[in-house]
């Protein structure tokens, strides 16, 4: 990495990958809990660390590249936490669900960056009238400049308000694991509450109707739930996914909610 990015010293190479271990493990536990894997948040730390510490030398390439490799981990866990889930429903071996993410890992390591190249030098990659604009490389980077100037262009009163939540997430988590069964039950959980502020709202609303939908089926036939909540919740899941194809369609007409519409009997003729 120093060799191709070389404001990125070897030493911060050696930095991510003391502190990746930690954080791909939080990765994967939340991706366990809500099925999201939140990789560029935790890309972000890295972001931001890194630009601080190079400074204006260099420091948008090493945090840019640095947040790369940061997330490179963090995702590989949560990956590897989405197989051993598939893995435990469809009763297969533990071990053989290991060794493929291994070989699969070790192939991307070759294949990613060959598909990289080959659309670099196909398609004009990053210009606004290209078809891969890359917007997030632009988010991305204005965020890495942000590491090096400082925080002192953000909202008056962020930081503090990012400090406040982060403790009161740590408290939450105390609060859950020292207390008795019977209460810990009805403490929120913070990674599975933050998975909405970061995604929209739409995505609590969702959870929300279907832990209702669960928690009604658990009382009426609480085996067919242990059974079929999870194949249920998939089709639920892919619907919702269907609807962004009819909605792209809508948008490119123009046609933007709200939108009223009245269903009659037909008229006999």
């Amino acid at each position: 990495m120093p060799n191709i990015f070389p404001p990125l010293k070897w030493y911060l190479v050696l930095l991510i990958y003391i502190f990746a271990p930690a954080l791909a493990f939080c990765n994967s536990y939340g991706t366990g809990l809500t099925d999201w894997s939140l990789a560029s948040t935790y890309g972000k730390i890295g972001l931001f660390t890194i630009a601080s510490l190079v400074g204006s030398e260099g420091g948008v390439i090493a945090a840019l590249a640095g947040c790369g490799v940061m997330m490179s981990i963090v995702s590989t866990a949560a990956d590897l936490m989405q197989d051993f889930k598939t893995g435990y429903l469809t009763l297969s071996s533990a071990k053989s669900m290991f060794i493929s993410q291994v070989v699969g890992t070790a192939m991307g390591c070759v294949i990613a960056p060959l598909t990289f190249f080959m659309f670099w030098n196909a398609f004009d990659i990053g210009s606004p009238g290209s078809p891969y604009k890359a917007p997030y490389a632009i988010i991305f980077r204005e965020m890495a400049i942000l590491g090096v100037q400082g925080f002192s262009e953000l909202p008056k009163h962020c930081m503090a308000m990012c400090c406040g939540f982060f403790v009161a997430a740590v408290a939450i988590n105390l609060a859950r694991d020292l207390a008795p069964p019977k209460v810990s039950h009805f403490i929120p959980i913070p990674m599975a509450m933050a998975v909405p502020f970061y995604v929209g709202a739409y995505f609590g609303i969702d959870m929300f109707v279907g832990t209702v939908i669960l928690f009604v089926w658990e009382r009426i036939n609480r085996k067919d739930a242990d059974d079929y909540a999870a194949a249920v919740a998939s089709g639920l899941i892919c619907g919702d996914g269907i609807w962004t194809i009819p909605s792209a369609v809508l948008s490119i007409f123009k046609i933007n909610p709200p939108i009223c519409m009245y269903f009659g009997p037909s008229l006999a003729t």
